[in-house]
């Protein structure tokens, strides 16, 4: 979908899956060539990686029937079963054990801070452009984690739909940017769609200079061990002042002098 808007690319999707037609394509003579024991596959969301449906249709052609792991996984708590879950799958049950117990301790030691804010800003986390999406499954729960509100998101949800009306009536204190399967430089790269909505300017996270930039596909939009980054990087943006950020500095980008 190179070249198309975002308005393109979710209207391209919409019609896909309402026909009841796949927007990804297996390549069932590599998959057969391969030859796999264990395929993980997902029946999360049809739009960011192949689901049950292609998975079922490939399996047929298999030569024999491999093990199949179903990652669907809607929280953090979700994500962590699963990395137990590709463990055992791999025998490697005691390894994941003590990796998912090192993931909640650093997940504690944010909470222990955030669990004793008690003016949490509003947030507002866009998981898509234009159309504008809130966010879903996990995210509302990492931004609570992170000491703040997302009223708007979907927790345990599929993200949808907002209109521009409510997102101007939460009035965000802080806006994240975090477009589904987008790293930071893909991001920077549709700001104008933003800007372009009415009185832009007069959401309080614009005027406090609170508009952040994320690579979403490396620390939101994946379910995997990079979502406790994700939690960190979401705690500095929001509470700066309790939390450093420790990562690679190309994760976000404040945007100070967007309008």
């Amino acid at each position: 979908m190179d070249g198309l808007t975002d308005r393109q690319i979710d209207e391209a999707v919409s019609q896909h899956l309402k026909a009841g037609r796949s927007i990804y394509w297996v390549d069932e003579p590599l998959l057969r060539e391969l030859d796999p024991d264990l395929i993980l596959t997902q029946d999360l969301c049809q739009v960011c990686a192949p689901s049950g449906n292609e998975v079922s249709v490939v399996l047929k052609s298999l030569p024999r029937e491999p093990q199949i792991l179903w990652l669907t996984p809607r929280s953090m708590e979700g994500i962590f079963e699963n990395i137990l879950s590709v463990g055992e799958s791999t025998g490697k049950s005691s390894t994941a054990m003590q990796f998912v117990g090192n993931l909640k301790q650093r997940v504690a030691r944010i909470q222990s801070k955030t669990e004793k804010i008690k003016n949490r800003p509003r947030v507002f986390c866009v998981e898509w452009f234009d159309p504008i999406f809130c966010s879903g499954h996990w995210m509302p729960e990492l931004v609570e984690l992170a000491g703040a509100r997302d009223d708007l998101g979907q927790n345990g949800q599929d993200s949808v739909r907002v209109s521009w009306d409510r997102i101007q009536a939460w009035a965000p204190e802080v806006l994240i940017l975090t477009p589904c399967g987008y790293d930071l430089k893909q991001v920077l790269a549709r700001l104008s769609i933003l800007s372009r909505y009415p009185d832009w300017k007069s959401l309080p996270a614009v005027q406090r200079n609170q508009v952040y930039a994320v690579d979403a596909n490396s620390y939101f939009a994946r379910p995997g061990p990079r979502i406790v980054d994700g939690l960190e990087l979401l705690a500095h943006l929001i509470h700066p002042e309790l939390f450093s950020w420790s990562g690679p500095p190309n994760a976000y980008q404040q945007l100070k002098t967007f309008s």
